[in-house]
């Protein structure tokens, strides 16, 4: 099939972002359904959604990985991606929202802002990312617009500004006034397939002309061209307000929101309207920034087929079925199949081989991926998420993606010996397609340790293991992923290593400093010797000891963090030096360094947010006491429901979701998610006996 190209104007690359079961996917049907791509409603309750195509996601009713998809509407090609809504799969946000221009961010209308709809919030705040807003779920019970409005402005200190109002409330809800237009939208027909536009009731009237006037006023304020009309008493018209909204979103500087009930089919066509009207294309977005990958030099990459390639490789899939997928965008040039192109992380050349427009777990083929667009290529082995991929002749490297480190370890064992053979292969896998899950052998006892960002999270790998890879595990039980670091600086810290044989022996002899770093800054190494007391050939091997030996602390075999190690002597043998020598000197010197540093356990303090009626509040945050949290404040939801949240560390959690629905006969939940690493009390580390 031959890729005829979409005008790079008449793209929008979006993603639909949430809470968990705010209705991201059951959105994301109903736009596949109206734009003609499926010719029957999918329902997630009933498993036969287009995006959640994995057997899990369906049995579980949750979305577990990123799903990509594209559909025209009104000649406008939106390739759109739908993520997950829990927090175990936030990597699969974060590198969707990397590529992507807009996001649509779904909210249930009863609830408002939740604790995720915080984080995808802040996750696209980071890329800079324009958003609109959908309050869906209107017809439940509780839905409340103007709660759900107030909470996004003052939880996530967002400029919303209303474009619609609803008409009738929860199971009255029958359709939105549009205060662009004023008039009512209606949808009569169950498919909601056909829109009526009717006049506002009387009764309504005073209201929307009000709401009207305020959302004129709000983005007057961040538009000069409509705050002229507006101080000259002037009536603006629809193109004049359009204009000056798409002009204010693309700034970031007002939130559009709109509203509906995605599963009665009510309010999706108006938010089709508005991704187009409001939501960048590549053009409103511009060049990009990208840097040589010898020189470090600046080079700028412009929405042009014209210049070279320029493209992010942000997702990779194991499919059983057609080998390797790689989502890529492209953000310059073209990516052309049958062609040559280089990925800098291996510096060679390859080959492109098919490429396919994604319509989640169908394909079609495609000859090229033009700039601005995003696809997939088949078969590219040595590929990982986040490599670039350029011209051979121009050279260049896009910021990667960075993502969380896993929280929490559970540890493995083939139930055959067969499954021994095939286990290291198919956890490889799994680690190329999820950045946030890493399998690792312990030394000493040689068990194989699985790491992932929660319960949850592990759950869903262990039984795509069993599934896609066919391999069978026992598990542990699971426990948290601690690390180490020092609590005061170690100073001319000497690692040797001397060996002498009968020809050649070993030597090797460094002087290292360490000092405490800031939380979340990792090991960082420094070169800092002067005068050549050390050959530069070895400064390599050095730093390799250092990271190597910092995998595993002197506490409990932690992985060690926060530090700065900085190489600052060091002396050499005409003869017996050679970088292996080094690599173990620095490791000695490290493990010396860090008992003298007085070395700290770090836990993982995750922020969460539990739900309780509120009869039993007094016994859940006696619960949580017990638990080691931190309260940070109390606030009211609908239906006397009182919303907890708190710090409180990771360890302490494991069984709280039994213990919490005992306290609350079933009416309880809660959410959670990794905030920061903090030391363990030395209560706590007596009783852990450390």
């Amino acid at each position: 099939m031959t890729s005829k190209a979409t005008p790079i104007e008449r793209l929008r690359n979006i993603g639909l972002i949430a809470h968990i079961d705010a209705g991201k996917t059951t959105t994301t049907e109903r736009f596949l359904y109206y734009a003609g791509r499926t010719h029957q409603l999918g329902s997630v309750d009933s498993g036969t959604t287009v995006t959640d195509w994995m057997d899990q996601e369906r049995e579980r009713g949750i979305t577990i990985v990123d799903a990509a998809v594209s559909a025209f509407w009104n000649d406008y090609q939106i390739n759109l991606i739908d993520t997950p809504g829990h927090i175990d799969f936030t990597a699969e946000v974060q590198r969707a929202l990397r590529v992507l221009d807009g996001a649509v961010v779904v909210f249930d209308a009863s609830q408002g802002v939740e604790p995720q709809s915080e984080t995808v919030w802040r996750q696209a705040d980071r890329y800079n990312v324009p958003r609109l807003c959908f309050i869906n779920k209107m017809d439940r019970i509780g839905a409340d617009f103007d709660h759900s409005v107030i909470t996004i402005r003052d939880q996530l200190g967002a400029n919303p500004v209303p474009l619609q109002l609803p008409l009738g409330k929860e199971s009255e809800f029958e359709g939105v006034i549009d205060l662009i237009s004023m008039r009512v939208i209606r949808w009569r027909d169950e498919l909601g397939a056909h829109r009526d536009f009717d006049e506002i009731p009387a009764s309504s009237l005073e209201t929307a002309r009000s709401a009207r006037a305020s959302m004129i006023e709000m983005i007057a304020e961040q538009d000069d061209a409509l705050l002229a009309i507006w101080l000259e008493g002037s009536e603006a018209d629809e193109d004049a307000i359009n204009s000056a909204l798409r002009r204010a979103t693309l700034k970031n500087s007002i939130v559009p929101v709109l509203c509906g009930s995605a599963l009665r089919n009510r309010g999706v066509q108006p938010l089709l309207d508005a991704v187009i009207n409001y939501l960048p294309s590549p053009l409103d977005i511009g060049e990009i920034k990208a840097s040589h990958p010898e020189t470090g030099e600046p080079i700028i990459c412009h929405p042009s087929a014209d210049e070279p390639l320029s493209a992010l490789l942000f997702k990779t899939v194991t499919d059983s079925y057609a080998g390797r997928l790689c989502y890529v965008r492209v953000y310059s040039g073209s990516l052309k199949s049958g062609t040559n192109i280089l990925n800098p992380r291996h510096k060679r050349p390859q080959r492109v081989g098919r490429l396919e427009r994604m319509y989640a777990e169908h394909r079609e083929d495609i000859d090229t991926i033009h700039a601005g667009d995003i696809a997939a290529v088949l078969g590219m082995k040595e590929a990982i998420t986040g490599d670039s991929l350029c011209d051979t002749h121009h050279p260049l490297i896009l910021e990667s993606i960075s993502f969380p480190e896993p929280v929490i370890q559970i540890t493995v064992a083939p139930v055959t010996a067969q499954d021994n053979d095939r286990l290291a292969d198919a956890l490889h896998h799994l680690a190329e397609d999820d950045p946030t899950f890493k399998a690792d052998t312990e030394e000493e006892t040689g068990q194989t340790i699985l790491s992932g960002m929660g319960e949850l999270h592990l759950e869903v790998l262990l039984e795509r293991l069993k599934r896609e890879q066919g391999v069978n595990v026992r598990t542990g039980r699971p426990k948290v992923a601690y690390k180490e670091t020092i609590t005061r600086p170690a100073t001319n810290v000497e690692g040797r290593f001397v060996r002498q044989t009968g020809g050649h022996g070993q030597y090797g002899h460094v002087v290292i400093d360490i000092t405490p770093g800031e939380t979340g800054q990792g090991l960082f190494f420094e070169n800092s010797i002067s005068g050549g007391a050390l050959s530069k050939a070895y400064i390599p091997a050095i730093e390799e000891g250092i990271r190597e030996a910092a995998r595993s602390g002197v506490i409990g075999g932690y992985p060690v963090t926060d530090l700065t190690v900085t190489l600052i002597d060091g002396s050499e043998h005409s003869v017996d030096s050679n970088p292996l020598a080094y690599k173990v000197a620095a490791g000695m010197a490290l493990r010396s360094g860090l008992e003298e540093g007085i070395p700290v356990l770090l836990e993982p303090i995750v922020r969460s947010e539990v739900i309780t009626p509120e009869e039993h509040l007094g016994d859940v945050l006696g619960q949580l006491a017990n638990r080691r949290a931190e309260i940070e404040g109390v606030t009211d939801r609908p239906g006397q429901i009182k919303a907890i949240r708190n710090l409180v560390p990771l360890s302490e959690m494991f069984g709280y979701a039994t213990e919490l629905r005992s306290a609350t006969h079933g009416r309880g939940s809660f959410t959670m998610e990794l905030n920061h690493f903090a030391a363990v009390p030395a209560a706590v580390m007596k009783s852990m006996g450390r």
